[in-house]
């Protein structure tokens, strides 16, 4: 109740103003009584997923704390993973706004933000400061300014600065918001770029006496081929974990809605199908090699067991998030 009405508030404020003005709150509440309003105890729902123990498998996804500046508040809301970022090498600003719309009818949103964050350092000084006890993933990306041919420098450099205080690394190489980015996902490219991360992980490893998993965070808009081919590179390279997945470009769910023209990507539940025919993919080419993490419309208990169903180990929420609240959190867990 309390979130519902909170949601008629926000949602009467332009899509990243309200955003904005969740975040600073989430940052005003922490630690005070005010937390109240959105802490949950849930029941333990133990998993082991690359590694690594969580004390339940509903994450939050990367995009809604870029800066990891409210990691304690999600932790306080019964995530049993937080993902932040994406954080590129350098700050920058994203794309010009307006870059966020919501698609109300479809519960579904657009944006193009463009990687906007403030810089990998700013976001390690935030993790230094948190105390938190889910898992935190921490998501890197390049900056727009940076030639595809050099993107793997920002990810190594990225991966070494946030690589001793991480739960695990996801590679963002799938937004549709930074130009060719996704050409990252074919190829010799994700051939050399992985075979760079994991020797990079490697050398780490042995710097700080802890393994960090990587994971991979790929498009809903590959073919069935394409996917394959990432499963043949994901197992070559060793690589610990895949994320599936990003948002759409496609439009054919929601054409003829208010901003459903808008360009960037599209996520919610307009993209739940694609994402759980990717997730089943997945599973069914990497078998119990490499596990898979599912994300996308992700609006309830139901649609998490989809996920799961299909081979998901964990699963992440966003937009399900923005338009139910932390009880989404709760109606999943508790019902696992």
């Amino acid at each position: 109740m309390l979130y519902r009405l909170a949601r008629a508030g926000f949602f009467q404020l332009d899509a990243e103003k309200a955003h904005d003005l969740a975040i600073e709150n989430f940052k005003r509440f922490t630690g005070t009584p005010l937390d109240l309003f959105y802490r949950q105890q849930l029941p333990n729902r133990p998993v082991e997923c690359m590694g690594i123990s969580f004390r339940n498998p509903v994450g939050l996804a990367a995009g809604l704390d870029k800066d990891g500046e409210c990691i304690e508040a999600f932790d306080a809301m019964g995530f049993g993973f937080v993902e932040v970022g994406t954080v590129t090498p350098r700050p920058q600003s994203g794309n010009d706004k307006p870059r966020l719309f919501r698609l109300v009818e479809a519960e579904g949103i657009i944006n193009r933000m463009g990687f906007n964050n403030q810089g990998v350092d700013n976001l390690v000084e935030n993790v230094k400061k948190a105390n938190f006890s889910c898992v935190l993933g921490i998501n890197i990306g390049k900056n727009k300014d940076t030639p595809i041919e050099k993107g793997a420098e920002d990810y190594l450099l990225c991966m070494e600065k946030v690589y001793q205080y991480a739960g695990y690394i996801a590679v963002n190489i799938s937004s549709p918001n930074t130009p060719e980015l996704r050409s990252l996902q074919y190829g010799e490219a994700l051939d050399d770029l992985l075979s760079e991360l994991k020797l990079k992980q490697s050398q780490l490893a042995e710097k700080h006496h802890k393994y960090v998993p990587l994971a991979l965070k790929i498009a809903p808009d590959l073919s069935d081929d394409e996917v394959t081919q990432i499963c043949d590179s994901l197992i070559k390279n060793n690589i610990d974990g895949v994320i599936a997945t990003n948002t759409t470009l496609d439009r054919s769910i929601v054409e003829g809605m208010k901003h459903a023209s808008e360009v960037g990507g599209l996520s919610g539940r307009p993209v739940q199908l694609r994402s759980t025919e990717v997730v089943r993919l997945l599973h069914q080419k990497l078998k119990d090699q490499i596990p898979v993490i599912g994300v996308g419309g992700i609006d309830s208990y139901v649609a998490a067991k989809e996920k799961m169903m299909a081979g998901a180990q964990l699963v992440q929420v966003y937009s399900g998030f923005i338009y139910h609240g932390p009880s989404l959190v709760r109606d999943i867990v508790k019902n696992l």
